[in-house]
């Protein structure tokens, strides 16, 4: 007989989905005796569970069903027992209202502060330094529309110190002020980091969806980590590294869940139920970095979720809403959106431009594919070379390379989430965008929304040359940026990229459609003079392409994208990409990025998604082996308190199984660690009598004691499980590991004839 003594756990299957499986069968017994109270008695040095263990789910359900019932009963015997009942149902709901508030209060906050620092990069507005350049000009009374970047206001640095604006020397001084400040906020969010929150660097997806699966890591949802997140998050996203804050926000809204979890018993006594806060909070935290809250709650539930019961996702689904509320009521980007880069496209779509919608699909896979395989591979070199042990030095030359090699091109300098806005957008009559340099006819009196194709200018084809090379750039650059210690998202860049490919795959169709309009292709959708290819949409596709390729989403991405744009009528192209894009990436390897990051860290997680291919039983994977010495048991009456204190000290697993005799391996129950360690603790100090020789008892007879001078026994039948899971030593692995995952056990035990 043997433990199988991983730390692994996961997803609970709804109880009542099991009509032979009472509550009462899951915990340890009700027995009166001298100590029935001491395991509600909080010692300071035995947490619930350690760090770095997991947390045994069918435990935590049955005690909030207990506390539930608790509560029930008690709320008939008086109004103020049924106010509190009243209290404790709606807790939930207070907490999720709180999470929202708090998640898109910082997102707005994040949001205005990047908007300015990206800003202060360039240069700086005289009338209030606190202005970003747009908020700078549109205060301006001197601003033309045509000149709606150029106002008195706002001056580049070069201007300020030297009074020109143009020219040489005007420029390299801009160059080598926009490389400085890019330096110092790098420098500043990964000191930051590593001195006051080293878990807030990364992107914490990785982390939250091994946390929400049931294991703990202390502190990484704490005060400090939120605190410091927020704010190295402005300052690695401003500093114009190829990163995103969408990722992050994640890990900052399941930080505000954490947060408001601990102010209700409820949920900070319960990890099981704290983590279907954090599931909703993960939530919240899509809903204000897209602007999706249905994406937000999707995203929850297919990429970080492990337990998701119908009632987290009507709060998840009221988390985001109030999250997005939040955040409109902030209006961090004045236009009354969410997101920067929302777009209306007015042209309909056909059947002819599947065909290069399944190509950046399959570009989309192949990209995501390159990316995992890239990064991981840096990572992994980060982990056992010497890079590992420099990383302001690895984060400060990363950062000086982006700088130096983005300056020179427009469409990196600006800020990924500016690049991406251009390229999703339409070229409409006011657009000034070097996109938009199209040859107009002067004959043309179209209403204005409907402009037709025309042949591109000398505009487009030199902002496609810069284009190609920020692909190239950003393709490069995202491999070595995901993964450093500072705060660190994907979804950007990871759209930058789709983009970029999507718009320049849009401008060659939309010119051959113009060019050669007689083709057969071009012939029943495309006549002269009609407004047929829109080069955005083809970027917008290219976006949720290489998104998917990298993260492996599908729905969630589809509806965030739809959400974004607010075009119900481009669901079926972004459908096709993203399909396409996974079948492309998963024919290289099944894993997305987060799981890829989650293996190479060393996470306990058992995939849900994974399929088990090994034909192993029970017997060949438990332990002890063989060779190994024999299980560490404890005896039902002939063990003393001084051989458990023994066997605690010299050992570290979770608990015991407790058998008949050392002769007769038959089982009779499991005893927990911490529950074993508290019960002797507190029997010392509050049970006259007891000493290391006293004989521990787990049997249901009330132990006699011989003689007189024998010393008391102690008996600790109440927190004996006696319904621990088991399973037969000929049990195929394949089902002892479907077990873990639907049940969530920490342990189970493997018995031969009991």
């Amino acid at each position: 007989m043997g433990i199988i003594g991983s730390i692994v756990l996961h997803t609970v299957l709804r109880i009542r989905d099991l009509p032979w499986l009472g509550s009462r069968s899951l915990q340890p017994l009700e027995m009166n005796g001298n100590l029935m109270d001491f395991l509600d008695e909080p010692f300071p040095d035995v947490s619930t569970y350690e760090d770095f263990h997991t947390i045994d789910w069918l435990r935590e359900k049955s005690r909030d069903t207990d506390r539930h019932r608790k509560i029930t009963t008690k709320s008939k015997e008086s109004y103020w027992e049924l106010i509190k009942s009243l209290l404790d149902a709606w807790s939930g709901w207070v907490v999720m209202l709180l999470i929202g508030m708090l998640t898109g209060t910082l997102a707005g906050v994040i949001d205005l502060a990047v908007d300015w620092m990206t800003d202060l990069k360039e240069g700086v507005c005289l009338s209030a330094f606190y202005y970003s350049h747009e908020q700078c000009c549109w205060t301006s009374n001197e601003t033309t529309f045509d000149d709606r970047d150029k106002c008195p206001q706002w001056q580049k640095w070069a201007e300020l110190m030297t009074g020109h604006s143009e020219g040489a020397g005007a420029y390299v001084l801009n160059y080598f002020l926009y490389v400085l400040w890019a330096l110092l906020f790098s420098f500043l969010a990964v000191s930051l980091v590593r001195v006051f929150a080293p878990y807030a660097c990364g992107s914490g997806i990785p982390e939250i969806k091994t946390i929400l699966s049931g294991f703990i890591i202390r502190g990484y949802l704490g005060k400090w980590t939120l605190l410091i997140k927020t704010v190295t998050l402005v300052l690695a996203v401003s500093s114009g590294l190829s990163l995103g804050k969408e990722g992050p926000l994640v890990h900052v809204a399941c930080c505000c869940g954490n947060l408001f979890c601990s102010l209700f018993s409820k949920y900070s006594k319960n990890e099981g139920k704290r983590r279907e806060v954090l599931s909703a909070a993960a939530a919240a935290g899509v809903s204000v970095a897209f602007g999706a809250p249905i994406g937000g709650v999707l995203f929850s539930l297919e990429e970080v979720s492990y337990y998701f019961p119908l009632k987290t996702l009507w709060r998840s689904f009221f988390a985001a809403l109030v999250a997005a509320f939040t955040l409109r009521a902030i209006n961090p980007f004045g236009n009354s959106r969410l997101v920067l880069f929302y777009v209306e496209y007015h042209t309909p779509w056909y059947m002819a431009e599947l065909v290069p919608f399944i190509l950046l699909g399959v570009f989309g896979g192949l990209w995501g594919t390159l990316f995992i395989r890239g990064n991981i591979a840096w990572c992994r070199r980060r982990k056992t070379t010497l890079l590992g042990k420099y990383p302001v030095l690895e984060v400060i030359v990363i950062t000086g390379i982006t700088a130096v090699l983005a300056f020179p091109n427009p469409y990196t300098r600006r800020s990924t989430s500016e690049l991406i806005s251009e390229l999703f957008n339409d070229c409409g009559a006011l657009e000034s965008s070097q996109l938009c340099d199209y040859v107009n006819n002067p004959n043309m009196s179209r209403p204005v929304d409907d402009i037709p194709d025309r042949p591109a200018g000398p505009g487009v084809y030199s902002a496609l040359w810069q284009l190609a090379l920020a692909l190239i750039f950003k393709i490069v650059i995202t491999i070595f940026t995901f993964g450093m210690k500072i705060p660190s998202g994907l979804f950007i860049p990871s759209m930058a990229v789709g983009a970029i490919a999507g718009r320049i795959v849009g401008i060659a169709v939309e010119q051959m459609a113009y060019h050669h309009h007689d083709w057969i292709i071009f012939k029943n959708w495309c006549r002269p003079g009609a407004d047929c290819v829109t080069p955005g949409l083809y970027a917008m596709v290219g976006a949720a392409a290489c998104l998917g390729g990298v993260t492996r989403m599908t729905v969630s991405l589809v509806v965030i994208m739809f959400e974004l744009t607010g075009g119900l009528e481009y669901i079926v192209p972004l459908m096709a990409a993203a399909v396409t894009s996974k079948w492309v990436a998963d024919a290289f390897g099944k894993e997305g990025i987060y799981e890829s990051h989650i293996q190479l860290n060393g996470y306990p997680y058992l995939d849900v998604r994974d399929e088990f291919t090994h034909r192993t039983l029970a017997t060949d994977v438990m332990r002890p082996r063989r060779s190994e010495p024999p299980l560490a048991v404890l005896t039902q009456d002939s063990t003393t308190v001084e051989d458990v204190e023994t066997l605690i000290k010299d050992t570290d697993y979770n608990g015991f199984p407790v058998v008949v005799s050392r002769e007769s391996e038959r089982l009779i129950g499991f005893v927990q660690r911490r529950e074993l360690t508290v019960a002797i603790k507190t029997a010392r100090q509050k049970q006259d009598g007891v000493v290391s020789s006293s004989v521990v008892y787990f049997t249901e007879d009330n132990p006699q004691v011989a003689e007189a001078c024998d010393p008391q026994p102690l008996k600790l039948r109440r927190i004996l499980n006696l319904s621990p899971f088991t399973v037969t030593d000929h049990t195929p692995m394949e089902t002892v590991v479907d077990i873990f995952r639907k049940l969530g056990l920490r342990q189970c035990l493997v018995t031969r004839s009991g």
